[in-house]
């Protein structure tokens, strides 16, 4: 069928004026080369598209429909021409990001206020990691960055590291196993653990710690917040395991004990970024800070081994 830009813009402005002269004007065409572009388009779309004898001039049932699809992708056209542009310029382009950690905003939020000082120009945007593939979605172009605790082999995908970290497990005060210096899998046999709603795969505790040693605990229960999760833990509805940075705002405050997890669960986060952009300066910016900027605002992480 092989519709083009042109078509869209035509049928839009048919959509928009009363006659096909205003059409014509409104497109800087002659009225002979609008009818020989409009018949043009029905022949490729094998329909007619236009109610000529109607005043105002109207579309068809099939022209409303090309007419819905010119309004969504015109626009789109139109943003990514610029950031293309932008680009070519060295003078902006575009950031979308998803986190697929809840806790991280606690550090990339200041990351975000200082990025749009100094890249102004650059679209950025942020996405939760919970309700879809970030990886499907980075390497489709959809997404340009995933902040991630699970690399993977991907193709022209790279992993930078940004901190490691240590996992502990949160419970609230009184409970049994505070009297333990550290917690076994066999702990938690007769536990409920409370989760952020990921496959376990994502999650350390299960595949560092429980799976390792075959075990499961009695019950789960999942929460997108981590001010929810602590909420439960110290009402004493379960027991949950955070980043040590991410719970020492509320160890520190008291609201909940920690304990860590046999000799120590580690792990490190990612920014999961596209080969073809890495080079970028704006990227390579955004990187910087996302490296430097939870060591002034974290406890307990440590720069990554190289």
């Amino acid at each position: 069928m092989n519709i083009q830009r042109k078509h869209l813009l035509l049928i839009k402005a048919i959509d928009e004026c009363e006659t096909l002269v205003q059409v014509a004007d409104q497109l800087h065409l002659t009225p002979s080369a609008l009818s020989h572009q409009l018949r043009e388009l029905e022949g490729r779309v094998g329909l007619n598209l236009v109610q000529r004898k109607s005043k105002p001039v109207g579309l068809s049932a099939a022209g409303k429909r090309l007419c819905e699809t010119a309004t969504d992708v015109l626009p789109r056209l139109e943003r990514l021409e610029e950031d293309l542009l932008r680009q070519v310029n060295g003078d902006g382009g575009r950031l979308h990001i998803a986190i697929e950690c809840h806790s991280c905003y606690l550090w990339l939020l200041p990351s975000f206020d200082q990025y749009r000082v100094d890249w102004p120009q650059i679209e950025l945007d942020i996405a939760g990691g919970f309700a879809f593939d970030g990886f499907d979605a980075l390497v489709a172009g959809d997404l340009d960055l995933v902040v991630t605790a699970d690399p993977e082999e991907l193709p022209n995908i790279s992993f930078i590291p940004l901190f490691q970290y240590e996992s502990v497990l949160t419970l609230p005060h009184g409970h049994p196993l505070l009297e333990k210096p550290h917690i076994e899998p066999r702990d938690l046999r007769d536990q409920t653990l409370i989760i952020y709603p990921v496959p376990h795969k994502k999650l350390d505790v299960f595949r560092q710690f429980l799976h390792p040693a075959g075990v499961e605990p009695a019950q789960l229960r999942t929460s997108e917040l981590t001010v929810m999760m602590m909420a439960l833990v110290a009402g004493g509805r379960g027991l949950c395991v955070l980043p040590n940075w991410a719970a020492e705002e509320f160890t520190s405050r008291e609201y909940v004990a920690h304990r860590p997890l046999g000799s120590g669960v580690f792990s490190t986060l990612y920014a999961a970024v596209r080969d073809e952009t890495l080079e970028l300066p704006y990227m390579q910016e955004f990187l910087l800070l996302a490296k430097d900027m939870p060591f002034e605002h974290l406890k307990g992480i440590v720069r990554p081994a190289q």
